[in-house]
């Protein structure tokens, strides 16, 4: 699947049309394989306990997700996700942030799917796994 957004477009695009969540993430790498993506993990990401909270990890596996759909088919601010399922493995690391590691495994015309894995930095096993579906808007015709 051929890249049609770089890293630094796609983070303006994500400034662009999303500047509620903007200077949250990063985006370390997007290539034909795999989109890496970090949650720079603050103290309003982390829950009871001292670790990184269901929300805040959703947040970065759904908008890795994102980000590999839309490097393969362009600005479209209005795909959304259909499905997410994510099971939370381990206690992420409190102070490191989070890393996505986003495959798409198959691209059709109205639909996205992706395999997402959380790490926290420097660790070797994943904290969580997600796999998620997007809803791609039927192109209009000029």
């Amino acid at each position: 699947m051929a890249i049609v957004i770089g890293p630094e477009e796609m983070a303006g695009f994500l400034d662009e049309v999303f500047p509620q969540v903007k200077g949250m993430f990063g985006i370390d790498r997007i290539d034909e394989s795999l989109t890496v993506m970090r949650l720079f993990n603050e103290e309003r990401h982390l829950r009871p306990g001292g670790t990184v909270s269901g929300p805040a990890m959703f947040s970065l596996a759904d908008v890795a997700a994102y980000v590999a759909t839309m490097s393969r088919i362009g600005r479209e601010a209005l795909a959304v996700t259909t499905h997410c399922s994510i099971d939370f493995m381990r206690k992420p690391a409190a102070g490191i942030d989070l890393i996505a590691e986003a495959r798409v495994l198959k691209l059709g015309r109205t639909l996205s799917v992706t395999d997402v894995l959380l790490f926290s930095e420097g660790m070797p096993e994943p904290v969580a796994h997600a796999s998620l579906t997007y809803s791609i808007p039927p192109r209009r015709s000029s």
